[in-house]
Order: C-alpha cells, then sequence, then structure tokens
C-alpha cells in the first residue's frame, strides 16, 4: 500500500504550482495517448484561452496536478476548477454554466441530469477520470486499523451500534482493545457523489441493516457533518470515537477500516479500487461517449476494495466555439494521459486507468468538437 501520509506536502505543492495554471495540448507531438496532444514534445503551443468547471471535491488535488502538468505545455491557457461538490458540478454543468464538470456520480437519468445535460450539449462525454478508495476512517486513541464488516459499518452509520467496545465489532476484531466509548458517525453535509458512492455500498452490501434509499443526500439524522472532502477528514480527526467516510486520497493519518469482501477483509488501495473497476460493468443505453459504470459493490473477487469511487469528467460532445471545443477537448486529453495519470496518482494516490480503458475514453474524447 502506498504511502497516504505523505500526499498533505505534496498537495499543497502541487495547488500552489497551479495558482498559476494553464492547461490543454494541440499541433504536438505524440504521446502515446490516441491523439496529438502533447505529453512532453518539444514544440511551442500555439493554444491560448479559458475554460472552466465544477464539482467533485474528491478531484481536488488531481485536478491541482492536471491544471499543472498543462500549465507546463500550455502557458497561455488557464483552467478553473471549483471543487463544489458533485451536486454542484452536475447542476451548473446541465444548466450550462461551465464548459466541463466533475462529478462522483454519473449524471442521474430518473433525476432528469442527463436529459438536461443532453438539452445542452446533444451528445454528452462522459468519462472516469480519477479512480479511487472512499475510506472508511475513524478516530480512536490507540487504535490504527480495523476489520468492519458490511452489516457492522451499516450498522455504525445508522446508529444501531453506538459504542466502540459493541460485540459485533469486538467480533471482528479479538485483538483490539476498544474502549467502551461512544460512536459518532460523521457525514458529508453537502450533496455528495462521495456520499453517493457510500450509500450505494451499504444498500448492496448490508441488506436489511441498510433500510435507506440510494441518494447523494445523507438519510441519517445526527451525529456530526462537514463540507465536503476536507470537512468530513476535520470533523474525524477534530473528534474522540468520530467515524467518517472520505476520499482516500485525503485521510492523513486517521484510522482506517479493512472491510469485508467474501472471506477476508480488504484494506484500501489504488490497486485494490483498480479491481474494484474491473469487474463492473457499463451502464447501457446512455450513448456512444457515455462511459458511466454500475460498480460491481457486492463482488466476492480476492483483493478488490469495493467502496470505490470512479469519479467523471462531463463534456459536451459540441460545442458553439471551435476554441471552447479545442481546449476541453486537450484539457480532457491530459487528464485520461499516461502522464495526466500519472501525476494524479503521485499526488492523490488514484489509481490509473488501464490502456484499455484509456483506449475507449479516448475515442469519447476525440470526438469533441464545434457544430
Amino acid at each position: 500500500m502506498r504511502n497516504w501520509r505523505a500526499k498533505s506536502a505534496a498537495i499543497a505543492a502541487v495547488s500552489a504550482l497551479a495558482l498559476v495554471t494553464a492547461c490543454s495540448s494541440d499541433n504536438e507531438e505524440d504521446n502515446g495517448n490516441g491523439n496529438g496532444g502533447n505529453g512532453g514534445g518539444n514544440e511551442e503551443s500555439t493554444l491560448s484561452g479559458t475554460i472552466s468547471g465544477a464539482g467533485a471535491s474528491s478531484q481536488e488535488a488531481a485536478q491541482a496536478a492536471w491544471q499543472a502538468g498543462f500549465n507546463e505545455l500550455h502557458p497561455d491557457v488557464t483552467v478553473n476548477y471549483d471543487p463544489s461538490g458533485s451536486g454542484a458540478g452536475r447542476e451548473q454543468f446541465t444548466a450550462g454554466g461551465t464548459d466541463f464538470g466533475g462529478t462522483d456520480a454519473y449524471l442521474s437519468e430518473e433525476e432528469g441530469e442527463l436529459a438536461a445535460a443532453q438539452e445542452q450539449c446533444g451528445e454528452v462525454v462522459e468519462i472516469p477520470v480519477y479512480v479511487s478508495p472512499i475510506a472508511v476512517v475513524f478516530n480512536l486513541e490507540g487504535v490504527d486499523s480495523l476489520n468492519l464488516s458490511p452489516a457492522t459499518i451499516a450498522q455504525i452509520f445508522n446508529q444501531q451500534i453506538t459504542n466502540w467496545n459493541d460485540e459485533a465489532i469486538a467480533a471482528d476484531n479479538p485483538d483490539a482493545e476498544l474502549p467502551d466509548l461512544p460512536i459518532t458517525p460523521v457525514n458529508r453535509s453537502d450533496d455528495s457523489g462521495t456520499t453517493e458512492n457510500f450509500v450505494e455500498y451499504l444498500s448492496v452490501t448490508a441488506g436489511e441493516d441498510w433500510p435507506h434509499e440510494v441518494s447523494d443526500v445523507w438519510p441519517v439524522s445526527g451525529g456530526e457533518a462537514g463540507q465536503g472532502t476536507a470537512g468530513v477528514v476535520q470533523a474525524v480527526a477534530g473528534g474522540e470515537g468520530t467515524i467518517g467516510y472520505a476520499d482516500a486520497s485525503q485521510v492523513d493519518d486517521l484510522g482506517t477500516v479493512a472491510v469485508g469482501v467474501g472471506e477476508e477483509f480488504v484494506s484500501y488501495s489504488p490497486e485494490a479500487a483498480a479491481a474494484a473497476l474491473e469487474v463492473s460493468e457499463r451502464v447501457e443505453g446512455r450513448g456512444e461517449y457515455d462511459f458511466a459504470y454500475d460498480l460491481a459493490r457486492d463482488t466476492t473477487e480476492s483483493g478488490a476494495y469495493p467502496i470505490v469511487l470512479v469519479s467523471y469528467a462531463m463534456a459536451c460532445a459540441t460545442y458553439d466555439d471551435e476554441a471552447k471545443a479545442e481546449l476541453v477537448r486537450e484539457y480532457l486529453s491530459y487528464m485520461i494521459s499516461p502522464e495526466g495519470q500519472d501525476a494524479a496518482a503521485a499526488t492523490a494516490g488514484s489509481a490509473p486507468l488501464s490502456d484499455a480503458l484509456r483506449t475507449e475514453y479516448q475515442a469519447a474524447v476525440d470526438a469533441i468538437s464545434a457544430g
């Protein structure tokens, strides 16, 4: 498992570099990602302009890395990204308020999001750009890690298990010294794709122990709440006996949970998250360039971590302006390029896309053009 605790300094450094951000690639040497984008060529960039996006806070560190890397290639292109949360990102993108967006939950057909995006865009481009585990994190003195089954996790967050020395927790952790201390669950206060992914996992794996519908709004009252990923991590770190869920790139020194998968307990890691995506299936009937996935939350695959966050980039296949289309196309190309994926992995601990998936997604990105 990679060292997640070393990321705070890296994120700060990349974020500082990204203050002078720019992006995109064109008329450059081929970088091996399937198009002509510059992944490290020496030709001077001719691109200029500004594009703006908003959405998933889980992508914040990765977006900073992408912006910084793209700035080196295209100093006259500015990319703005507001990590306002997945719900806000989808709302702004479907309303035409941003050029691209980020979301931890794909555009919903049932709630009319996909139709609204299609009204703005025609065809919608929706591709995974950031794959990361969602860590179940806690703050319990003297305890760095715990094994928890899906049912136990569900009962804790549904406030049915309320003390750390509960027999259900002790049964999976016979060697842990569990204190007689109340459990304080912490959830996201904002509409969140991270919440939706976590709730979906509980809904699929915990049965009657999680009786709530899947939504990006936290369904259980009480406990504590934090704004964005950083807010949840801060609330868990600032309490005693707290437990929450957050993108694993930002968990710092908090205790973490290995979750029950089949007959084993699996700790989070980029590799374990990638394994979960590899056994998942694409949602049918959503358009040629829409790569939404039904994630295999109930997998029993050895080594797969099922509380995985697949965060998408949203874009239009057709823009009114050729320059805008080119900037969006080239920025998304950089996101999924080997260079872009390696930058995100180094900074945010995400799982790089496989070559096979990258090739599929590149075809969708290459279709972005002006009407």
